[in-house]
C-alpha cells in the first residue's frame, strides 16, 4: 500500500487565508486589521470579555519566533499563518466577528486523535489535561459537554481567570504535538484533516443550512393534521392508534412497548421486540395502523413543531456538528438530528430566492475506499471511473456474468458482508466468491477482523485508532464482535478521512476562485452547497475535482475513482 501523497495540501488545510467581508451594518465597514506577523503559525486566543485577540507567532515545529501581541478581534485579519487554537470556540467567535481563518491546527481535536493512537482511547485529552501532564501535575477530567462548544454563543461572554495563561498552554500543548506528528506523516495529514474538518464545521453552523420553516409546517399538517393545543397528539395519530385500539379489542397505547408486547402476546404473538422489522412479520389487523403510526410519531417527535421552533431561525438550520464524533471519525451532532433528515420534511430545505442548492453523494464510497486501501486492482476496475460508473453493477457482471438476476442486489450484499462481516446464508456463498476475484480487498478486512479478535489495536488509513479491547474481550463470542467491528472500523474511518480532505479541498476551491457557493451540510459522503443560481454549475463541478484530490491526497496514484456527480436542484427532495 503506497503513503499519502504528502501531508494535505495548503488547500485541504483550510483555504486562502482571506477574511470573510464585513456584514453590511448602519456604522460602515468594519477596518480591517492585520496579524502583522510573518510565521509559519499563529497561536490564537480569543479574550471574550474585552474582545481582544492574544496572538503568538511560532515556527513550523511550534516554537516561538516573537512575543504576544494583542489586537482587537474585530476586522482581524489572520493572514496566511496555520492559525493553532484550542478548540472550535475559538474559531465560531471569529466568524462572529467577520474573522476567517484558512487554515488551523485545532489542539483538541488533535490531542483526541494522539490518545487514541497512544491506545488510551477515552482518556482526558482536552488542553488542560495535556498542559496538566506536560507539567507533571494531576490530569484533569476533561470538561462537561454543558461546557463544550454547543453552548449558544452568548455564554461564550463569560470572564476567564487568564487568557494569557490559555494561549501559553495552547502555545505548549501544540510543540509537543507537532513532535509527535513530524515522526509519522500519515498521524500528521490526518491532524490536519481533522482541524480543516473543524473549520468546515464552524462555517456550515455560522452559514445555515436554507430552511422553510412554511413549508417544514404544511408538510407536518399534511401528514399529520394539524398542529394540536400543548403536548397532545396530532389528529392523524389520535386516529391510527384507535384503530390500533379497535383491532386489539382493547385500549393500548402504542407508544408503549410494554403494552404492545402484552397485547400481541394476548394475540398469540410472542415477540421479542416491538421494532418494526418484528412487528412487520406478524399476521394480525393492528399491524398496518401500528406501523403508520409508528413512522408518523417518529416524525412527530424528531421533526415536528417543537423540532421547528427550537432549531430553525431566520430561515436557517444551524446544526452543531461534532467533528470525529464517532469513534470511526465520523461526524455527529447535538441536537437538531442533523445527520438524519427524514424524506418527509426535505421539502422544506430550499434555496433563498436567486439560489440554488448543489447536492452530491459519494458512489459506493466505502466499497471503492477498500479497494484502495487494500490495493486490489481488480476491485478498482469492477468499480469503474466514469461520472455514472456503478460499482455494484460492475461486480455482478465480474462474479456472476451480465443479466443475471438481481445481479446488482447479490454484489452488493456480497460486498457489505464483507465490511461489515456478515456470513449466514446467501451472504457467505457471495463472500466467498468475492474472496477468490478479489483476494487483496478480503484480505485487508480479515485481517483487520483479526486483529480485532486477539485484541490488538486497529489503525485507518492515516491513523486513525479503534478503541482498545477491554477485560472479558477474550471471551470467544466478545471476541467475535470485536472483529467485526474493527473490520468494518479500517474501512468506515478511511472513509471519514478520505470526506474530511473532501471538504477541505471543496471550500479551498470555492474561495481560491472566488465562487460565491457555501458548503451548508454534510453527512458522511454527502455534501450540500448554497449559493448564487449562476454560480451553482462551476461549484458543481468543483465537487468531483475535490473527491478526486481527496483520493490522490490519501492514496497517491492509484487506479480507484470515486465518483461525485452532483446535481442543482431548488430543493432538497429533488435529489
Amino acid at each position: 500500500m503506497s503513503a499519502p501523497a504528502g501531508g494535505v495540501s495548503a488547500a485541504a488545510a483550510g483555504g486562502s487565508g482571506r477574511a470573510a467581508p464585513p456584514a453590511a451594518t448602519g456604522a460602515g465597514p468594519v477596518p480591517r486589521v492585520s496579524a502583522g506577523v510573518r510565521a509559519a503559525r499563529l497561536a490564537v486566543h480569543v479574550d471574550d470579555e474585552r474582545g481582544l485577540a492574544l496572538l503568538r507567532p511560532l515556527d513550523a515545529a511550534g516554537g516561538p519566533v516573537d512575543a504576544v501581541r494583542t489586537v482587537p478581534v474585530a476586522g482581524l485579519v489572520l493572514g496566511e499563518a496555520r492559525a493553532v487554537w484550542r478548540n472550535a470556540r475559538t474559531y465560531r467567535t471569529l466568524l462572529a466577528a467577520g474573522v476567517r481563518a484558512g487554515r488551523a491546527h485545532d489542539v483538541e481535536l488533535v490531542e483526541g486523535l494522539l490518545v487514541a493512537a497512544d491506545g488510551d482511547f477515552g482518556a482526558p485529552h482536552w488542553m488542560a489535561a495535556e498542559a496538566a501532564h506536560l507539567a507533571g501535575e494531576l490530569v484533569p477530567p476533561d470538561e462537561a459537554p454543558g461546557d463544550a462548544v454547543d453552548e449558544p454563543p452568548a455564554l461564550f461572554r463569560r470572564a476567564e481567570p487568564d487568557p494569557a495563561g490559555t494561549l501559553a498552554s495552547v502555545v505548549a500543548v501544540h510543540a509537543a504535538q507537532q513532535r509527535r506528528l513530524a515522526a509519522d506523516p500519515r498521524l500528521r495529514t490526518l491532524a490536519a484533516a481533522e482541524s480543516a474538518g473543524g473549520i468546515v464545521a464552524e462555517e456550515m453552523r455560522a452559514e445555515g443550512l436554507p430552511w422553510r420553516a412554511d413549508v417544514h409546517d404544511a408538510l407536518l399538517t399534511e401528514a399529520l393534521g394539524p398542529r394540536p393545543a400543548g403536548h397532545g397528539r396530532p389528529p392523524r395519530l389520535v386516529a391510527l392508534a384507535a384503530e390500533v385500539e379497535a383491532a386489539f379489542g382493547r385500549p393500548v397505547n402504542p407508544d408503549s412497548p410494554a403494552e404492545l408486547l402484552r397485547a400481541f402476546a394476548r394475540a398469540g404473538f410472542e415477540l421479542p421486540s416491538t421494532r418494526s422489522w418484528v412487528i412487520r412479520r406478524v399476521d394480525h389487523p393492528a399491524v398496518a395502523p401500528l406501523l403508520a403510526y409508528k413512522d408518523l410519531a417518529r416524525l412527530h417527535a424528531a421533526h415536528g413543531w417543537n423540532w421547528l421552533r427550537t432549531w430553525v431561525h431566520e430561515g436557517r438550520f444551524r446544526p452543531e456538528y461534532v467533528v470525529g464524533g464517532v469513534v470511526s471519525g465520523r461526524w455527529a451532532t447535538r441536537g437538531g438530528g442533523a445527520l438524519q433528515i427524514p424524506r418527509a420534511v426535505r421539502a422544506a430545505v430550499r434555496a433563498d430566492e436567486g439560489c440554488r442548492l448543489v447536492v452530491a453523494d459519494a458512489a459506493q464510497l466505502e466499497p471503492r475506499i477498500l479497494a484502495a486501501l487494500a490495493g486490489d486492482a481488480a476491485l478498482a476496475r469492477a468499480g469503474g471511473s466514469e461520472r455514472d460508473s456503478d460499482l455494484y453493477a460492475g461486480l455482478a457482471a465480474e462474479l456472476f456474468g451480465p443479466g443475471v438476476p438481481e445481479g446488482r442486489a447479490k454484489a452488493k450484499l456480497a460486498v457489505l458482508s464483507a465490511i461489515y462481516g456478515q456470513t449466514s446464508g446467501d451472504a457467505g456463498v457471495h463472500l466467498a466468491l468475492l474472496r477468490r476475484r478479489f483476494p487483496a480487498a478480503l484480505a485487508a478486512v480479515e485481517d483487520a477482523a483479526r486483529a480485532g479478535e486477539e485484541g490488538r489495536l486497529v489503525r485507518s488509513w492515516l491513523g486513525r485508532t479503534c478503541p482498545p479491547a477491554r477485560p472479558g474481550d477474550e471471551v470467544p463470542a466478545r471476541a467475535r464482535a470485536r472483529g467485526r467491528f474493527t473490520r468494518n472500523f479500517v474501512v468506515q474511518a478511511t472513509a471519514a478521512e478520505w470526506a474530511l480532505v473532501l471538504l477541505a479541498e471543496l471550500r479551498s476551491a470555492l474561495h481560491r476562485i472566488g465562487n460565491p457557493c457555501r458548503l451548508v451540510f454534510f453527512q458522511h459522503d454527502e455534501v450540500l452547497l448554497h449559493g448564487p443560481a449562476d454560480a451553482a454549475p462551476e461549484a458543481a463541478e468543483l465537487v468531483q475535482a475535490a473527491a478526486d484530490t481527496a483520493t490522490r491526497t490519501l492514496f497517491g496514484r492509484t487506479p480507484v475513482r470515486v465518483p461525485m456527480p452532483a446535481r442543482i436542484v431548488e430543493s432538497y427532495a429533488e435529489k
